[in-house]
């Protein structure tokens, strides 16, 4: 792959010392993503790419029961990297016949996946249940992913690592968009069924929550018991915009909870990655790929 792909390859490379000990986590609703998408030339390789810059990726709208788009996907990932990939992923998720897998990809030297449980959701609060997530950091000290051109950075200061966190557990939501204050709250709840089942609130809650805009209105946050509670640090503010094109809402948020895991923050690092800048694109183009940008924290891994 030569041209512009090149040289974005070359200026990632050229970083790599800079993103040593550096764990970059991010979430992408990459709409509809199943087979045309990642056949698609002009979509697939950009979102390989794009997820190359993580060490952990979650993707959300995953429609391929079958994995096959999956399989393709890692197939370019892999091609592109010179580390290796791999994935995990739910079961396809819904109330009715529409369906969606929350989908992990993660980059192996990094990290490993120590657990994965399917949130049972006894009330039925969730259109897509939180598929939970426990990985293992080592800190080994080998360089993590060259880091991708400098986007916007969000939010306050956070305090500078001291202590590298060893695992961390990842819980996803694609809320429905008009049940995403309930959905949102009741993530306080896997919270709790975490703490119950593995004993860490070293937790990060992220995905596209509709958290913002007609969905999640000012009004609406004090009945958010994610948001009420100070034991919750959102790293994505309210007036961020996460979505590609002519809305302006922040719909896709990063939340992180537990002491050991707020400590290996990076400072400044929460962003939405503006792919259709860093790539060209123009808004057709962008489009096609998502109508939702990537957001992504970076920790201090040792």
């Amino acid at each position: 792959m030569g041209g512009p792909w090149a040289l974005l390859a070359t200026l990632w490379a050229l970083g790599a010392a800079e993103a040593a000990a550096a764990l970059r986590i991010g979430a992408f609703n990459i709409q509809s993503f199943g087979d045309s998408k990642a056949s698609d030339p002009a979509c697939g390789p950009v979102i390989a790419q794009i997820l190359t810059g993580y060490d952990i990726a979650l993707v959300q709208e995953v429609r391929d029961p079958d994995l096959s788009a999956v399989s393709a996907l890692m197939e370019q990932i892999n091609s592109v990297s010179k580390h290796e990939y791999s994935f995990v992923s739910s079961e396809p998720l819904g109330r009715d016949q529409y369906k969606e897998m929350y989908l992990y990809v993660y980059r192996k030297e990094t990290v490993s996946v120590v657990d994965t449980y399917q949130y049972p959701d006894p009330e039925d609060s969730f259109s897509r249940e939180p598929f939970v997530v426990k990985f293992s950091v080592p800190g080994s000290g080998e360089a993590g992913p060259a880091p991708s051109p400098p986007r916007l950075s969000l939010g306050p200061d956070a305090p500078v690592p001291s202590v590298a966190a060893k695992e961390l557990v990842l819980i996803p939501l694609h809320a429905a968009p008009h049940q995403a204050v309930a959905e949102i709250d009741a993530l306080y709840d896997v919270y709790l069924d975490v703490i119950d089942k593995w004993g860490s609130d070293d937790m990060l809650f992220l995905g596209d929550f509709n958290a913002d805009c007609n969905y999640v209105r000012p009004q609406d946050w004090a009945a958010i018991r994610l948001r009420s509670s100070e034991v919750f640090k959102w790293l994505i503010p309210d007036s961020a915009d996460t979505t590609v094109g002519n809305s302006d809402c922040a719909y896709d948020r990063i939340v992180v909870c537990g002491a050991r895991l707020r400590r290996c923050l990076k400072p400044q690092s929460a962003a939405v990655h503006d792919f259709q800048a860093e790539f060209g694109l123009d808004q057709t183009q962008a489009l096609a790929i998502s109508d939702h940008f990537p957001v992504e924290v970076t920790f201090k891994s040792h």
